[in-house]
């Protein structure tokens, strides 16, 4: 293995172990250590990389290889480098899962009084913070209160939306439709939370029945056309069929001066297999509208009077017969400050090690403002806080980790990952030089019906060397079973070490993306090397559904096992 084989971190504690100094980028790292190769003896360069090897060991060792390959002679500084390629030969560390749904529990009475949510930049998220913060305090971990103001916005009073069917009588007598003189009026009320939720970066409206504001069907919002034809107008769009995303909606909205935007969960005339919002238990064929946010980065400025929310299946569909196709009008009373900065926090509980190099356990804490979000994340929270209290008892027996170990957790990652991104942006220097691997926890969830939702989990990273590790402790967790863990539940695992965005690629879709990607600077900076944990079965995902009455927090302890068993021997041998 040559230089151009190790990472960004190892270049820099080579380079500290023979006391030169450390560059910023990979490619001066390699320069510097290749000029040092050039002026070091052999047997030293040996000695310097294995201090256990004295010259007559290192004769053996020569005399071997060439008697096994001659072609192993022709040698660069790494010929021995296959001595380093160790088994995994530890134990299987302690998780308990009782005491993970108690933290999740915990964190979810935290949640707004209305809303339940733990909103980013809200009050809930504060207090779910300075939870983590007291929990790892009193584990007897330092403690870092990290704080960053990111754009957030903030939904400053309780959305409505309103359809009007006006009476026969007024339209005759030339009273105004849906007006209050309109008594034959029918008024439909939807309800915030179960028929709509506002979308992430959504402007305000205070759009009334006497308004007549017209609402556009857009279809699957593939048809460029329909969307220019719809300036002046609230569109609806079916299903995102035709778009790839909330962002590309939002940005399309604002280009043709859309009054505002309605995104239905699904089109009921659009096939046979509805998405898994629309099978929840006692919700059968009401698709359940959930939160997704926008990318920021994309807009030149926020439109902030753009409303914009996804209703259920049925209400659009009545939207649809009622307004579109009808006589109805439609109300829609939105108060949200998508215009400023609010701050997020990014709580950490440390344990310091013999070194600087770091190990991060991290999970999100924040939710959707709309739901408890027991699953995304309280599940991954309480991992992590289950985990810190582990390895602040195995510190004890065990003495001093030859890594420093952070546990983290963060807000803003429903709204864009904001927090880490912050997080790796203020701790830049410092991880692009000790950062050794990021584990995320986010749903590392199975749902408690197994038989019908499945009983996957799958674990993930994107570099071979700790992948190879993560396979054999899956080996011996499925031989040893603790708890019976492993005679329950499906294990994957897969290396995805392919450029950002590529299909082979690490996504860029949670809280390891900035410690991933965000760290490449420059050109031939390394990647991050992290693992992750995705879980199974959580149709309740960002609806007010996501409640504790499907949590199931044994399945927590799978990869709380398999990657704490991991940081453990890495950290203690």
């Amino acid at each position: 293995m040559g230089y151009d084989d190790q990472s960004h971190v190892e270049l820099g504690e080579m380079l500290k172990e023979r006391g030169l100094d450390v560059p910023k980028t990979k490619g001066d790292r390699i320069a510097a250590l290749t000029e040092a190769d050039a002026s070091t003896p052999f047997i030293h360069r040996i000695q310097d990389r294995f201090p256990w090897a004295s010259v007559p060991v290192i004769a053996v060792v020569v005399i071997l290889i060439v008697g096994g390959s001659l072609t192993a002679i022709l040698f660069g500084d790494n010929i021995i480098g296959w001595f380093t390629e160790d088994e995994f030969d530890g134990e299987l560390i302690d998780f308990d899962s009782a005491q993970a749904r108690a933290f999740a529990e915990g964190l979810v009475a935290l949640g707004d009084s209305e809303w339940q949510g733990r909103m980013s930049g809200s009050a809930s998220e504060h207090a779910a913070a300075q939870s983590n913060l007291d929990n790892f305090s009193d584990f007897g971990l330092s403690i870092e209160d990290n704080s960053f103001a990111v754009p957030m916005f903030e939904i400053q009073e309780e959305p409505s939306l309103t359809i009007c069917i006006p009476g026969t009588i007024p339209i005759l007598s030339g009273i105004a439709p849906c007006s209050g003189a309109d008594i034959n009026r029918q008024e439909i009320d939807y309800t915030h939370r179960e028929e709509f939720v506002m979308q992430g970066y959504s402007g305000s409206s205070d759009y009334q029945f006497q308004d007549n504001i017209p609402v556009v069907d857009l279809g699957n919002a593939s048809d460029n056309g329909t969307w220019e034809n719809a300036s002046a107008s609230i569109g609806m769009v079916f299903g995102q069929g035709g778009v790839s995303s909330n962002t590309q909606l939002l940005l399309k909205a604002q280009q043709n001066d859309l009054y505002g935007l309605i995104l239905v969960t699904w089109d009921s005339t659009g096939g046979e297999n509805p998405p898994n919002n629309c099978k929840i238990p006692g919700e059968e064929g009401r698709c359940v509208p959930y939160f997704k946010s926008v990318d920021t980065t994309q807009f030149e400025s926020l439109p902030p009077g753009i409303p914009f929310m996804m209703v259920s299946n049925d209400v659009g569909e009545q939207i649809r017969d009622e307004v579109v196709n009808g006589e109805g009008r439609i109300s829609m009373g939105v108060s949200v400050d998508n215009q400023g900065e609010r701050d997020v926090k990014a709580p950490c509980g440390i344990l310091p090690g013999k070194t600087d190099e770091l190990i991060i356990f991290g999970a999100h804490h924040d939710t959707v403002y709309n739901g408890p979000g027991a699953v995304d994340d309280t599940s991954g929270s309480a991992s992590v806080l289950e985990l810190a209290r582990q390895f602040a008892n195995m510190a004890e027996t065990k003495g001093e980790p030859y890594y420093t170990m952070k546990f983290c957790t963060w807000g803003g990652e429903e709204e864009g990952l904001h927090g880490s991104k912050a997080y790796v942006a203020a701790y830049l220097g410092q991880l692009q030089e000790n950062l050794r691997l990021y584990i995320n926890l986010d749903m590392n969830h199975v749902d408690i019906d197994l038989e019908t939702r499945g009983n996957s989990l799958w674990m993930f990273g994107n570099d071979a060397r700790d992948m190879k590790y993560i396979n054999q402790i899956v080996d011996q967790f499925k031989q040893e079973d603790p708890y019976g863990l492993a005679s329950r539940y499906d294990i994957n695992t897969q290396t995805l070490d392919g450029e950002k965005g590529a299909s082979d690629g690490m996504p860029y879709n949670s809280d390891h993306g900035p410690f991933v990607y965000d760290i490449q600077r420059e050109p031939g900076d390394e990647r991050g090397r992290a693992i992750v944990c995705y879980g199974s079965g959580s149709w309740e995902y960002h609806t007010f559904h996501d409640d504790m009455d499907r949590f199931n927090e044994e399945s927590l302890a799978v990869s709380g096992i398999i990657y704490g068993s991991y940081a453990a021997w890495l950290a203690w041998g």
